[in-house]
């Protein structure tokens, strides 16, 4: 029998709608987590998606890389139905980092990184496994804890570990759950930092992120949802507003623009 072809990814266009939500529903429990929400995702940027707790952020993201599936709507990935495509061609093209990581076995930070490269396996791109793998512990500073456990490791250092192998399958898509949420000042900016790297490159970058101040900075676009919905999604001057952010958080806030850069700084207004 003739060995199977296989077709390996290529990038998307700058610009290019990578993937899309069209009038999704996602009901759990008797509640909507999302109603009626559309987005894309497009190549060569930073998308964030911000909100308050249980405003869908996650839900939404998990739809979008395939992982649940909409009650009403539908999700297209590169112009098909994303139920049409089977699990390893989507993990040949997206790589989702979750927001519970439990990397709880007792594999070393290489191997964990090294699980990355999984989808490549049998195919011409499997080559670049040690390259890819270097790389990608070197961009997550966690090369000093190649042979530790990671049951051993900090909070800090498994999520690092865990972008490592996110950043390790080379796809021209990336769908990071709140990548920052357990890291310091320093690794906050270094992650966001590579995002926007591999944003600028030509890939596709979706993030769920808390603090406003960080989309502000590294975004191209922001997605601001509540209960569900999307309430503004524009460029990160558009969407955080005093206003926009005082009515969607319920907290009131005022926006100063930083003296070099000109980005907006959002800061509660909170009593002398």
């Amino acid at each position: 029998m003739a060995a199977r072809q296989i077709i390996l990814p290529s990038r998307a266009a700058a610009g290019e709608v990578v993937c899309a939500a069209e009038s999704v529903r996602v009901v759990r429990g008797g509640r909507a987590l999302l109603d009626d929400v559309s987005l894309e995702v497009r190549a060569g940027e930073v998308l964030a998606l911000l909100g308050p707790n249980g405003a869908g952020k996650s839900t939404l993201l998990s739809l979008l890389s395939g992982d649940v599936a909409p009650d009403d709507g539908s999700v297209r990935f590169f112009g098909r139905e994303i139920s049409d495509w089977s699990l390893i061609e989507l993990s040949r093209r997206r790589s989702v980092l979750l927001q519970d990581n439990q990397l709880l076995f007792p594999f070393t930070v290489h191997q964990v990184v090294e699980m990355g490269r999984a989808p490549w396996r049998r195919t011409p791109r499997e080559d670049e496994d040690n390259e890819a793998i270097a790389e990608s512990i070197h961009a997550a500073d966690v090369a000093h804890l190649g042979n530790r456990r990671v049951p051993s490791l900090s909070g800090g250092e498994r999520a690092r570990t865990a972008f490592a192998r996110v950043m390790a399958g080379r796809t021209g898509v990336l769908m990071l759950d709140e990548p920052t949420a357990a890291l310091d000042l320093g690794h906050q900016e270094a992650v966001l930092g590579l995002a926007r790297d591999r944003a600028l490159a030509g890939d596709a970058v979706l993030i769920v992120l808390h603090d406003l101040n960080l989309a502000a900075a590294y975004a191209d676009r922001i997605a601001l949802l509540r209960d569900g919905a999307v309430v503004a999604c524009d460029a990160p001057d558009r969407v955080l507003t005093a206003e926009i952010v005082s009515e969607v958080y319920r907290t009131p806030v005022e926006v100063i623009l930083h003296p070099l850069t000109g980005k907006g700084i959002v800061l509660p207004l909170r009593a002398l």
